[in-house]
């Protein structure tokens, strides 16, 4: 089995606060299917959205935060794969994800579904390695601006441009892909977003969804 890149092994140990004990773990952890790996993170999920669930809900009760259903809707609310998804976007998950080729080109970095499913197979890395305090505390930091109700106030810039439409009484915003350069397995995509009536700017990225994404912000910075 390939060993963690140094870059990845330094922001783990960063996340956990403490160095991987056990490379194999966290490498499947971080694995997509799509590479054709026999190990790939799916275990690891089964296992890191049960430390998740247990984890949220207890400080959940911890806190006093009401009744038993008002509880159930803000746990269920905490570990949606959209509030795992903004999790793994604020700590840079991406970069050190393995996915295979023709997942990466059709926007698995920026996959609500891949990325939230990953931040669970992380948090199971965490207590195969290191046991259920840290694998605890990783959530409590991962999930602190949502328990707080923090969480939102950055929205991802694709949600917060189709807002910014709507509230403009505009069309919604329009993508499309306007070039794509470099071999496939190492391909660049630039993708034009355009509102109507408004103006249009680019973006570019790795995958066609990373593109949209950076079209979005510069939209936003540009005429928001």
């Amino acid at each position: 089995m390939t060993a963690l890149p140094p870059e990845t092994h330094d922001w783990i140990a960063q996340q956990i606060g403490a160095p991987p004990r056990d490379e194999t773990i966290w490498l499947t952890a971080l694995t997509h299917g799509s590479t054709g790996e026999e190990f790939h993170y799916q275990r690891l999920e089964f296992l890191g959205d049960r430390v998740l669930g247990l984890s949220i809900a207890e400080w959940l009760f911890e806190r006093q935060d009401g009744p038993e259903g008002k509880l159930s809707q803000r746990l269920n609310a905490l570990v949606s794969r959209e509030s795992c998804a903004r999790v793994a976007r604020s700590i840079g998950l991406a970069k050190h994800i393995r996915l295979g080729k023709q997942a990466r080109v059709d926007g698995g970095l920026d996959s609500d579904n891949i990325l939230g499913d990953i931040i669970e197979s992380l948090i199971g890395a965490a207590l195969r390695d290191h046991g259920f305090d840290v694998a605890r505390d990783l959530v409590r930091r991962w999930f602190e601006d949502a328990v707080q109700g923090r969480a939102g106030q950055s929205k991802h810039p694709k949600s917060a441009l189709q807002e910014w439409a709507a509230g403009n009484r505009r069309k919604p915003p329009d993508y499309e892909l306007v070039d794509r350069s470099g071999p496939d397995h190492a391909s660049r995509f630039t993708v034009r977003v355009s509102v109507k009536g408004v103006g249009d700017a680019t973006g570019t990225g790795d995958s066609k969804q990373q593109a949209e994404t950076a079209a979005a912000q510069a939209f936003l910075e540009q005429h928001g």
